[in-house]
This record gives C-alpha cells, sequence and structure tokens, in this order.
C-alpha cells in the first residue's frame, strides 16, 4: 500500500482543509461587511492564532468585550458555514 493513500485518523485530506479555510475567509469577508471589529477579531484568532486577551490588546478592547464579540462571532460563524446552500443569504 502506498504511503499516500494511508489516511491519518483525524487528519482530513489537505483539499478539504483548504476548503474549509476558503468557506471560513469568504464567511469573514461578509462578516465584515456587517461587523468589522468582530471579524477583525476572530481573524486574530483563527489565523493568527491569538489568544482572546492578547486579540483584545491588538483590538484596544477590554478582555470581557473580546470574550462576549468571540462567542457572538462564532454563532454567526457557525450559522454561516452550516446552513443549507438553498436558504439564501448568510445570517
Amino acid at each position: 500500500m502506498p504511503l499516500d493513500s494511508l489516511q491519518v485518523p483525524g487528519h482530513e485530506p489537505q483539499v478539504e482543509r483548504a476548503d474549509d479555510i476558503l468557506a471560513v475567509d469568504e464567511a469573514l469577508e461578509r462578516f465584515a461587511a456587517e461587523d468589522p471589529v468582530k471579524a477583525e477579531l476572530v481573524k486574530l484568532r483563527y489565523f493568527a492564532g491569538l489568544s482572546v486577551k492578547e486579540a483584545a490588546g491588538e483590538l484596544g478592547i477590554s478582555r470581557i468585550t473580546a470574550d462576549r464579540y468571540w462567542s457572538q462571532a462564532r454563532v454567526w460563524l457557525y450559522v454561516a458555514l452550516t446552513q443549507d446552500d438553498t436558504s439564501g443569504s448568510a445570517p
């Protein structure tokens, strides 16, 4: 069996992960049009790997506000990424 065909449990093929990242990026662009600060928080957390505290510092907001924004942004993105394509538009 060639090594290229082996699947490591818990690791998706690169193409699926790239598709997921692209979907998140596209959803973030829509989100940024509605709420740029929350979208930037997500980018700092998701793409830059900052903690909530670090991202709050970068954005000049309190940790409590960042926690609240992070929770709201995750819900928005979850809905945007899981909604049925036939429903029409993002949240």
